[in-house]
């Protein structure tokens, strides 16, 4: 072939436009759904999420409202995996604090759960996948995800899913978390899978607050921009084989900060903490008050902590609290290393 022809041939095909290839898209309300925080759209998501199966994958879409109900993504086998997204029209506004009192409001898009036992307001039971778990890839963005205070159920729930990505996503109890009661049920906001090698966690703005752990964290995790507040554990790294990094996240409080629940290895390049201070406690969240920023009584972890505290009415301090955790490193930012 004419050594021409073959330079023109990859010159066009350079220019040729790229046509985005988008995911199949299932409007919840063409499966009955309906916003108006009154409707059990249980049955009719798991319509949708049917017929997003059914197509090989593809994205779960909410118009703004409120949506009660629970989704429960089926199980689903090997060898191949498919995504699933579950996606809102407005990007949640992230409203949390250290004092004060804000309603929450019903703006944007936001499902909720107001039951007492079971499944979480969105999870991926065990499949028969290796190992129990479920061939998803779980996508979640611009969700508000609520149960009630002092929750029995969790938020979302993807312990069995192989792999989530997580961005602009809020899931709270539906109380302003200063005003927060203890969680006493064990209950966590987001559990992240767990799924050894395969798995594979991405989490981007998000913001957890008022649960007993804030978040799970398992395998292969890469998060930025996350805020836990008002747990009684802020984030909680379980037992993995693989190094998790955070690289901004916020710690408000919080009973414990970050808790180590088991062998694991992580990196956070910069916690910044507020404490409560002098009279921004009262008897309703004293709970809140804090007893540790790591909470590690076995030396199970192996980390990096870059930190800044600062205390309300008091202003930044160099406390930093530890029980147990002779294998994490913490300094202050601007210390010597």
């Amino acid at each position: 072939m004419n050594s021409g022809f073959v330079l023109t041939l990859i010159v066009a095909w350079l220019f040729v436009p790229l046509v985005p290839v988008h995911a199949a898209t299932f409007n919840v309300t063409d499966y009955g759904a309906v916003g108006d925080d009154s409707t059990d759209n249980t049955a009719a998501f798991a319509k949708c999420i049917e017929k997003v199966i059914a197509a090989g994958g593809g994205r779960m879409y909410f118009p703004d409202g409120v949506y009660r109900g629970r989704i429960i993504i089926p199980p689903q086998g090997g060898p191949g995996w498919i995504t699933i997204e579950i996606v809102g029209e407005s990007e949640p506004t992230p409203v949390f604090g250290t004092i004060g009192s804000f309603p929450p409001q019903n703006g944007g898009t936001i499902v909720k759960s107001l039951e007492t036992s079971g499944a979480a307001v969105i999870s991926a039971p065990p499949g028969n996948l290796y190992m129990g778990f479920s061939g998803v890839y779980v996508v979640i963005r611009n969700l508000n995800v609520r149960t009630y205070d002092n929750p029995r159920i969790s938020g979302i729930d993807l312990n069995h899913a192989a792999q989530c990505r997580l961005e602009n996503v809020v899931v709270s109890t539906g109380v302003y978390n200063v005003q927060a009661s203890q969680p006493t049920h064990g209950k966590a906001g987001l559990v992240t899978p767990a799924n050894n090698n395969a798995a594979l966690t991405i989490l981007r703005n998000v913001l957890v607050t008022g649960y007993d752990t804030g978040i799970v964290v398992n395998e292969h995790t890469d998060a930025d921009n996350i805020v836990v507040a008002s747990n009684i554990h802020g984030i909680k790294f379980n037992t993995a084989n693989h190094a998790s990094r955070f690289g901004r996240i916020g710690t408000y409080r919080n009973t414990h900060h970050v808790t180590v629940a088991g062998r694991h290895g992580f990196l956070i390049q910069q916690m910044n903490t507020e404490q409560p201070g002098p009279r921004q406690t009262n008897e309703r969240n004293a709970w809140q008050k804090l007893v540790s920023d790591v909470n590690d009584p076995a030396s199970l972890g192996t980390g990096d902590i870059n930190y800044w505290v600062v205390v309300g009415n008091v202003g930044p301090v160099d406390t930093f609290t530890k029980i147990g955790g002779s294998g994490i490193r913490a300094r202050r930012i601007g210390s010597a290393p």
